[in-house]
């Protein structure tokens, strides 16, 4: 496994586990891109 696709890993286990299912992934996705709208405005 390369270097990158090792970190990314790590990165989507820590997602993953931060908000415990699929759904609380969607509303924390969601939630950044109000945040990103918010700030282009």
């Amino acid at each position: 496994m390369s270097k990158w696709a090792a970190i990314a890993s790590v990165f989507a286990l820590l997602a993953l586990t931060g908000c415990n299912t699929v759904q609380g992934l969607g509303k924390d996705i969601e939630k950044g891109g109000e945040a990103i709208q918010k700030a282009a405005k």
